[in-house]
């Protein structure tokens, strides 16, 4: 039912792209007000250079993204009175990405979220995958993570938006996945103040995969107190209940008459007392996207900047996570980030797919092409 398919919203066409290299420092500009830029970061150990891509529209909506990791470093949307502030947790410097942190910004793989035992079978192959939160696997694994890679990025504009393409070749047997997996991360800012992540990928061996992006927003501004008073909806009916090592029982659960009930806007910390296993959110929602088409998944609102964002994608299920455990975190501009300082709305397929077989299939065969969208836009009332 949820097979991999090109996705109707493809956006990595040739005409699209302007793929000659940029070097140093430079600016592109069109004439819808569209900029992008492009600096220095800083450099890692071995002496190699981190570059920042700095994209913004004709509406004061500005997004930094950098080649380590495809991460987003920073997200300035404009409140209802017009002034910018980022809403995106996160550090001024590389060296403070260098260093453990939690996946601010992050791009996610080979599979986002948790797979039980570290390991699955395919095709009647067991596969060892490394184990780095307890006996089980999350978030890619540790060293060959997307999120501590260097990718090859390429700026490019269009008409009506601008963006950065971001490929990298994660290698066969890369933290126990199989097949070596050409991957293209897009980020795409546009002139309707949307921030379009697009992800594809091939392989040339049956594998698994599961993408998404692991910002923390916080649309009072980064650092400017807790998440709480944001009001949220998402949308979905059913949850999958995990045990007590975030592991999906395999259940699909409703959330009607539970705090994770945000089919109507109810703020963040309404209920978040009642969740006293996780200390706040960390739960994996069933989107109603049976079809792989692009929809609304969230809406959160907050109501001193009045600034709205909206979540779409062509994802089943979406991973609500509220910093539970974030403590004394020095981030961008010396401000400090704690508990439920930010909110997670990672688009992903479910917790744990490869070792469900009626949850929505994560495999990708060679004649197969993966490709997934998420679209965050931002508004004020």
């Amino acid at each position: 039912m949820f097979k991999y398919r090109i996705c109707l919203c493809l956006v990595l066409t040739a005409a699209l792209f302007d793929c000659g290299k940029v070097t140093g420092q430079q600016n592109q500009k069109t004439r819808a007000g569209l900029e992008t830029r492009q600096k220095s970061f800083g450099k890692m150990p071995n002496g190699r250079e981190v570059i920042l891509y700095e994209l913004s529209n004709a509406k004061g909506l500005r997004a930094k993204v950098i080649d380590y990791g495809a991460i987003l470093v920073s997200l300035e949307v404009p409140g209802r009175d017009g002034k910018l502030a980022d809403v995106a947790l996160g550090f001024d410097n590389l060296d403070s990405y260098l260093k453990p942190n939690p996946l601010f910004g992050a791009t996610v793989g080979r599979f986002a979220n948790r797979i039980e035992n570290a390991r699955f079978t395919l095709d009647g192959v067991e596969y060892r995958l490394t184990a780095n939160a307890g006996k089980n696997h999350i978030h890619g694994g540790r060293n060959k993570r997307f999120d501590k890679v260097i990718w090859k990025g390429r700026p490019f504009r269009g008409s009506e938006e601008v963006g950065v393409r971001f490929m990298y070749l994660s290698k066969d047997g890369d933290e126990g996945f199989p097949g070596n997996l050409n991957c293209i991360v897009t980020y795409i800012l546009t002139n309707n103040n949307e921030l379009k992540i697009s992800y594809e990928a091939t392989t040339d061996k049956p594998t698994i995969i599961n993408l998404t992006n692991h910002s923390y927003f916080n649309l009072a501004g980064a650092g400017n107190g807790d998440v709480l008073g944001h009001e949220m909806m998402i949308n979905a009916d059913y949850y999958t209940p995990s045990d007590k090592a975030l592991i999906p029982t395999g259940e699909i659960h409703s959330v009607k008459d539970t705090a994770l009930d945000f089919t109507e806007p109810k703020t963040i910390g309404s209920r978040i007392s009642r969740l006293t296993q996780t200390r706040g959110y960390d739960h994996n929602y069933v989107l109603k996207n049976s079809s792989g088409s692009l929809i609304l998944a969230a809406r959160v609102f907050e109501r001193s900047s009045g600034r709205v964002m909206e979540v779409h994608t062509t994802e089943p299920g979406v991973q609500l996570y509220t910093a539970n455990g974030m403590r004394g975190i020095k981030g961008k501009g010396g401000k400090t980030y704690n508990s439920h300082y930010g909110f997670c709305l990672e688009t992903q397929h479910f917790p744990d797919s490869p070792n469900k077989p009626h949850f929505p299939s994560v495999v990708l065969r060679p004649d197969q092409k993966y490709s997934s969208m998420t679209i965050f836009t931002f508004s004020t009332r």
